[in-house]
């Protein structure tokens, strides 16, 4: 298994500071760090990074249209150019643990996309306010009833690839951004025939920085399920 984990970063410099150490600690694994021409320097702390990691971290500094969705279609295009198994993703804010991406990876030894779920018996939701956690419950339930993704946790950003799924996906036509990325993503895995496989972790809200919900990105994910269950299922 060669994995890599995709990191995108908008005006985390702090976060990154404490996360890439962690994730150097897992043999075997690479990162790459996908800056979206953050103002607080993210990018210089990225490089620098990448600078002392004896060639396991790597960055791409994005300067188009700024968002989420891009900047993961980026990353995962940049890591399907490599000699990846397994591409992973997840936040830079520590709501997810780098200590949990190891059992990702071992359950993407028999699965081809690996969701860390808060919504399958174990998972948990810490440091998040009340409206927060009912908002995130709500759309799941939204995204199932009109999609009918055999999915909990739809809009789950800890996810672990192998790149083969990846790799069948049209990376090129996906236009979702935020939560809704996350949802589409899954949409597709599932139209590709890919099997796809639920594990337990604990997310924790933000510590530091500000957080990206927005208006649109709510008005994103509402409609995003109508236009998915329009779609067939299974592409030709």
């Amino acid at each position: 298994m060669r994995p890599v984990v995709i990191v995108p970063t908008y005006n985390e410099r702090d976060n990154l500071t404490a996360l890439v150490p962690a994730l150097l600690g897992i043999e075997g694994l690479s990162v790459v760090i996908v800056d979206d021409n953050s103002p607080d320097g993210t990018g210089d702390e990225a490089d620098r990074l990448a600078g002392t990691s004896l060639g396991r971290v790597s960055t791409l500094r994005r300067a188009g249209a700024r968002g989420l969705g891009r900047s993961y279609i980026d990353g995962m295009s940049a890591a399907l150019r490599t000699a990846a198994t397994h591409i992973c993703q997840m936040d830079a804010d520590s709501s997810h643990d780098p200590a949990e991406l190891p059992r990702l990876l071992e359950a993407g030894a028999t699965a081809d996309l690996v969701i860390g779920s808060r919504y399958v018996p174990g998972g948990q939701l810490r440091n998040w306010p009340a409206y927060r956690v009912l908002l995130s419950r709500f759309a799941n339930w939204y995204v199932r009833g009109i999609t009918h993704l055999p999915v909990h946790d739809c809009t789950s950003g800890f996810r672990c690839w192998t790149r083969e799924l990846l790799a069948r996906l049209p990376l090129d036509e996906i236009v979702s951004d935020g939560y809704a990325f996350q949802v589409e993503m899954a949409w597709e895995a599932r139209a590709a025939g890919g099997r796809i496989v639920e594990v337990r972790i604990t997310f924790v809200g933000r510590r530091q920085g500000q957080s990206k919900m927005s208006g649109r990105v709510i008005a994103e994910s509402v409609l995003l399920p109508w236009r998915l269950a329009a779609r067939p299922w299974h592409r030709p």
